[in-house]
Parts: structure tokens; sequence; C-alpha cells
């Protein structure tokens, strides 16, 4: 693969931009009000952080404690911080925002350093965000999060540094858009669920995503032969197309690229994923080189390095490809065209017994696959390192990179482990050694397993639970969600890149019973005390919510189906987004103190195991609730949109005022020192200059080459 070193700076942007958005998120749902109660993790919230919290134990090193349960909550006390457990959880969140917002708005902040703390950070709210931080989104953003680690350069401790290895460690991102995509695909077809193989899923899939879009109303109306087709593109995309990851010939890994960015975009628009899609988007950078890059941006010169006859056997290898590809779908999925009804069937030609005599089959070749196009990349960069001047240079280059090739390859050996599991017989054979290994940083959630949409819910009708009030257990009034689906006259809403953690687990809720999301009782609980916090986390406005004034006396949830309307006969938009039956109850009617409620309490372990101490009082804290009075009463989408705008318009502000200062500047003269000159010419013209072997090298390696060179000191 060519130079990435453009690539890797759009993935460690798009990182950080992403942490952002994700540490944003979480602190707008953990709010700490005047009385110190909080939304999901406070002393009265949900799910209280307080029981979950890690105690210091003085007579045991913190080290020792860190690695039993991984989370900077350990050095709160030892650092002498006066803060509850809900004040220092929205205090990683603060600090893991500015960080990343540094890290997107400049270059040096983009720093192996950096993105270790927006690592540790983001780990150690998992670590006690319990239910609402166990989705599979969040361990894709710890997994990418340390890759991001090893790819990211050492900036701030102005390391001399060759980057041979880099092709090495952003490897390890195409690796991992390979598991998510090939895996995720797999899972679809091993879940045996009937709606992935009658090819109905995406006919289901807008009316039952987490929190729909306003369109996603009308892709519903689209013919089912249409949106079955759609479904069939979806498996092709995420099983046939991932091994051209690794395709030696440029081109088919381009056009993978290509495939699944439009995948990824299209997810953008078609739901509320939050993170998710950027996630995976900037995963694809994995696939890019330079030249690609610098030609997107309309300054790239095109290298002639292949004959014609080379490049008339290259494009006809991807034509045959891509050729394979087709026919194997027509086949595999018996595509036929209706020319009278214009329409195209579709059907799966296969059964399950032969998808999974295929898995097995596949499976183990995948993993040799990865295992010979790692060997590739750690043989080329250290081919790279010999090639450089200088004993002392070459030496200093070859520890580089075995120190982040080992590291690499031992990333790439613990990923197999959860790889493998979605074929029994294979992960039977995974060495033990690397068994161990995984167990031993298996709680540092370095490497999942990922199975996204593997069965297809909402197929009856969509299951929502209503909440429901009432002062006199006589008249009921429904309790609004800003976010997920209740109203049958409102319009779903746009959230993304927001990810409503209550909204989400509501929908995930109505998929079981009561007893298994015990956050619900909690909810149930915060609900009939009146707590503020988790109101806001319901309805930011008080005029939404219709126990403003007093909380209810009694609440008890339902269970509905919700069906999307269908077009009207002038083929206007909806006056009624949804249509519901009642399917049956979900929670009983409940007041304070009632024994049902209690018992529920116990049972779930949200009764207090010991006191709630008095909230702190010191700069710190009050520091943290000066910031919270100003975002508390705005929604959690607004305030991420007014983070992406602020970053929008700083950059369209730089790279304004560097082009209008970068005109001034007269162009250097041969007069001027050479010293000058190295430092304003870029990585091309540095190379160059020096010599056509030192053309491939980057701009650091070139400049200092020049440096160094007889012929630039005379």
């Amino acid at each position: 693969m060519g130079v990435t070193r453009l690539t890797r700076h759009m993935f460690l942007w798009s990182m950080a931009i992403i942490y952002m958005f994700a540490f944003a998120s979480l602190y707008v749902q953990i709010p700490v009000g005047p009385l110190c109660v909080s939304g999901l993790y406070g002393n009265e919230g949900v799910l209280p952080v307080r029981m979950v919290e890690p105690r210091v134990n003085g007579s045991k090193p913190v080290l020792e404690q860190i690695h039993a349960h991984p989370s900077l909550l350990w050095l709160g006390p030892r650092l002498g911080l006066d803060l509850d457990a809900q004040q220092a959880m929205e205090l990683l969140c603060l600090a893991g925002a500015l960080l990343a917002l540094g890290g997107a708005l400049l270059e040096p902040l983009r720093d192996s350093l950096v993105f270790f703390c927006l690592w540790a950070l983001y780990l150690s709210l998992c670590q006690v965000g319990q239910d609402f931080l166990r989705f599979q989104w969040d361990s894709l953003l710890l997994e990418a999060g340390f890759l991001t680690v090893l790819v990211a350069p050492l900036n701030l401790l102005r390391c001399v540094t060759f980057r041979h290895h880099d092709a090495v460690t952003f490897w390890l991102a195409r690796w991992l858009l390979f598991r998510l995509t090939f895996g995720s695909g797999v899972a679809k077809l091993a879940s045996h669920c009937p709606s992935w193989w009658g090819l109905t899923a995406v006919n289901h899939m807008f009316e039952a995503q987490g929190i729909p879009l306003p369109w996603s109303w009308f892709i519903q109306q689209l013919p089912d032969w249409y949106l079955k087709l759609g479904t069939v593109g979806l498996l092709v995309t995420e099983i046939a197309v991932p091994p051209l990851y690794f395709a030696p010939i440029r081109s088919l890994r381009l056009a993978a690229f290509y495939i699944q960015a439009t995948y990824q975009v299209k997810l953008m628009f078609l739901g509320n994923y939050g993170f998710l899609p950027l996630l995976s988007l900037a995963l694809t950078f994995s696939l890019l080189d330079d030249d690609h890059i610098s030609y997107w941006l309309g300054h790239g010169k095109k290298k002639r390095t292949k004959t014609w006859p080379q490049t008339i056997m290259s494009l006809l290898v991807v034509l045959a490809v891509f050729a394979v590809i087709i026919y194997g779908t027509k086949v595999l999925f018996t595509l036929e065209i209706d020319w009278d009804a214009r329409t195209i069937t579709s059907k799966t030609a296969f059964t399950q017994q032969q998808f999974g005599n295929l898995l097995k089959l596949v499976t183990g070749p995948t993993i040799w696959v990865g295992v010979l196009s790692l060997t590739w990349e750690v043989v080329a960069a250290m081919l790279g390192c010999v090639c450089v001047r200088g004993c002392l240079w070459k030496l200093w280059g070859l520890v580089q990179w075995a120190v982040f090739a080992s590291a690499a390859v031992a990333v790439f050996a613990i990923s197999v482990v959860p790889y493998s599991s979605m074929e029994q017989v294979y992960s039977s054979k995974i060495l033990p050694e690397v068994r161990q290994a995984y167990s031993l940083v298996e709680r540092y959630r370095l490497v999942s397993a990922y199975s996204l949409d593997s069965r297809m819910t909402g197929v009856a009708g969509r299951s929502e639970v209503i909440l429901e009030g009432s002062m006199d257990k006589n008249t009921w009034t429904e309790i609004e969600f800003m976010y997920k689906p209740g109203n049958v006259g409102v319009a779903p809403p746009v959230v993304a890149p927001h990810q409503p953690r209550l909204d989400w687990q509501m929908s995930q809720a109505a998929q079981g019973l009561a007893k298994q999301s015990p956050w619900f009782t909690g909810l149930v609980h915060c609900l009939l005390q009146g707590n503020k916090d988790v109101v806001r986390l319901i309805q930011t406005d008080s005029a939404q919510y219709p126990f403003s004034q007093a909380p209810p006396v009694y609440l008890r949830a339902s269970l509905y189906r919700y069906w999307f309307t269908q077009t009207t006969q002038d083929g206007s938009g909806p006056n009624e987004w949804w249509r519901r039956d009642y399917a049956e109850e979900f929670y009983p009617a409940v007041q304070l103190g009632d024994p049902t409620l209690e018992a529920m309490l116990n049972q779930h372990g949200l009764k207090e195991k010991f006191p709630i101490q008095p909230s702190p009082d010191s700069p710190l804290a009050q520091v943290l609730r000066q910031v919270r009075g100003h975002v508390q009463t705005l929604p959690g989408h607004l305030v991420l949109w007014s983070l992406l705008a602020t970053v929008a318009t700083i950059w369209l502000l730089k790279t304004l005022l560097s082009g209008v200062l970068g005109g001034r500047k007269a162009k250097p003269t041969p007069a001027e020192p050479k010293a000058k000159k190295a430092k304003d010419q870029s990585a091309e013209k540095s190379a160059s200059a020096s010599s056509l072997k030192a053309g491939r090298e980057n701009s650091e390696e070139s400049r200092r080459d020049a440096d160094k060179s007889p012929k630039k000191r005379k």
C-alpha cells in the first residue's frame, strides 16, 4: 500500500470529532443539579453510579486496584478531588470533550498521549456506565480509540521518528473495519433470523430502528420488491465486499472504499445511529492512500508507474472480480426481472446448512489472509528502516519498528479470539496462549466481537413502552419522551450524532420483560419522587411534561405495537405518522411505598448499600455546577450541533486567514537561506530535491536527509 500520511491525518481528525460527540452526548445526560441529584447516574438517578463506583482500599496499591477495576474514578480520592461519584463522571466527560475539541482544532493535539487520555477517560465511564454504556458502538469506539493511540504521533514529546511503522499500525484499522462489516454480515445470516433469510429485513428496518427519522416514513412507503432488493445489497456489501480490503490491487481497495463509504453515509441519513456511522466511515480511510487524497484535492501529480499492459491487466482483474460478485449475487439470491410488472424479484437460493458449511470453510482463510497482509506491511516497514542513511538512524528506526510491529501483532492475535467466535469449530482451535492473553486484557475492551442488527425486531410491529401517570388512579396521562415514538401525531426527530441513552434503552426494554431491565424500576422510582434531573432526560421543556407542577402519585407502563401509517390517496404527507395497538401491561401501577415497587427495588439492588454523602462544596464542584447551569436547559442534540457549528466556523476562519496571509507572502528566492527553504517546502518538493531513491520517503525523513547531505552543506 502507498504512503498514508494524509489518510492518517484524516483518520485522527475524525476520531477527535467522534470523541467530542461521544463525551458531549454523555455529559448532557448526567446532569448534576443544586440538590446533587442527576439523571442517569446521580445519587438519586436511574442507575446511581455510587452503587458500582470503585471503593478505595488503602491497603492495596493503586495500580492493582486499577487493574482489577480499570477506571480513573480510583484516582479522585488519591488526587484530593473533593467530588462525589457523579461529579467525577461529569468531570471526566468535560475533560474528554475539551481534549477532543482541542484535537479537532489543533494538529499538535492529535497526539498519541492525548488519544490515550481520551481512551482512558471513555473506558472509565464505560466501567461504571452499566446498561446505558454497553452498546456495540461503545465497544467499537474503545477499540478504535486504542488503535488511534498506536497510529497517532508523539508530537507533544517532540520525538524524532521515521514513522516507517505507520503503515503497520494503521493496518489494524483496516482489520477492525473488516471484522466490523464482515462479522455483522455473517451474524445476520448465522442468527437464522427469518427476516434476513426471507430478505424482508429492510422492509421493517426503518420502522423498527431505535429512533427513526422523519423521512423514514417516506422510505417505508417504497415497494416491497425494492426494499427486498435493498436487503440483498446490504448483505452483499457486508459479506462479499470486505475481503477486497486486503486485495493486492489498489483499484479493488479503492472500489471497496467507495462502496463502504457510500453505505455509511447512507446510514447517517437514514437513521439516528449516533456516532456509529461516523466511526465506521473513519475506519474506511484505512483503505486509501495519499495519491488518491491528493487527487481529491486537485493538486496531485499522477505517477506513471505502470506500463499499458499492466494497466490493462489490472483493469481486467477488477472487472472480473466485480463480475463474479454480481453473477454470484444473481445466482445466490435468484434475482429475476419481471418486465411486465417492472419489478425485480429476489429469493434466497441457499439453505442455512449450506451457509453454515461455507462459514466453516472461510473463517480460517480470512484469518490467514489477515496474517499475510499484516506480514507484508511489517516486512515493508522493516525494509524502509534498513534503507535509511546512517547506522544510528537505521538502528533507531529498527527499534521503533520492532516495538510497534510487536504491538500490532499482539493486537491482531487477541482480536482473532472474538472474531472466530462466529464459527465454533474454528474457535476451538485457537491457541490456549492466545486465549489467555485475551482474557488478561478483556476488561480493557481492546477488542470485541461485532454483530450489528443480527436479528431484526419489529416484524409484527414496533414495540414501545408507554409511561402513564395519574393523581387518582382513575385518569391517566401519557408521559411523552423527546425522541422515542409516543404520540402518533408527532413526527420522528433528527438527533444524530447525539445518542439519547434513555430513549434507546426504552426501545430495547420493549423487546423483553420489565424484570429484564432493572434500570426501569429506578426510572419509575425517580419519576414518582419528582426528580427534576430525570425529568429533564424525558423533556427539557417543563411545559411538555404533564407533571411539572407536582409528581404523579401513581405510575404504570403499557406495551404498544406501532406501525407507520400509509400514504393518503392524494399522495400528501401524513396527518398522523404512526398507528398503534395496545399489546399488554408492561409494569403494574405503583406508588411510593408500594410493596411491589419496594420488592423490585430490593430485587434489582437499587436500595441503598451505604448512606448518601452530602454534596461537596469545593471550588471544583462549584465550577462544575456553573458549567452545568449553562447547558442543562438545552436538548442534547442542540448542544452537539452547536459544537459541530463551532468547529466548522473555526475551521472556515482558519482556512480563510491562511489563504489571505499565504497570498501576502512573497515566494522564496534562490538567494534565501537553505534552512528557510527546507522549512517552507512541502514533502514532495523536499523529496525531489534530494534524490530519486528518497523520493518516496515522508517529509520529515526527506528534510533530515537533505540537511545531512554534503552537497547541501556546501
